[in-house]
């Protein structure tokens, strides 16, 4: 399992770093603790977009409600993982 989220995070570390281009950053460099929203200034837009890629990518529903909540790429691993296991 935790084998799984160490993928996932790497994972949605390429996601984020290719829809906001960010630069100078790779996904094994990505800090995954790292606030998107304090610390990287993703703004609401950029969540959303982000969220339709994850949906997109993991076939999983993501909440409006629920992406205040998806503060950090752990967290966002953590919340993918528990709708996979949580569908099956």
């Amino acid at each position: 399992m935790n084998t799984d989220i160490s993928q996932t995070i790497t994972r949605i570390a390429e996601i984020i770093i290719n829809e906001l281009k960010l630069e100078d950053v790779t996904p094994e460099t990505f800090d995954a603790d790292l606030d998107l929203v304090d610390e990287v200034g993703v703004d609401s837009m950029d969540l959303a977009t982000i969220a339709l890629v994850l949906r997109d990518e993991y076939g999983i529903r993501i909440d409006e409600d629920d992406y205040p909540k998806l503060t950090t790429i752990r967290i966002i691993a953590e919340y993918i993982d528990n709708k996979l296991t949580s569908d099956d």
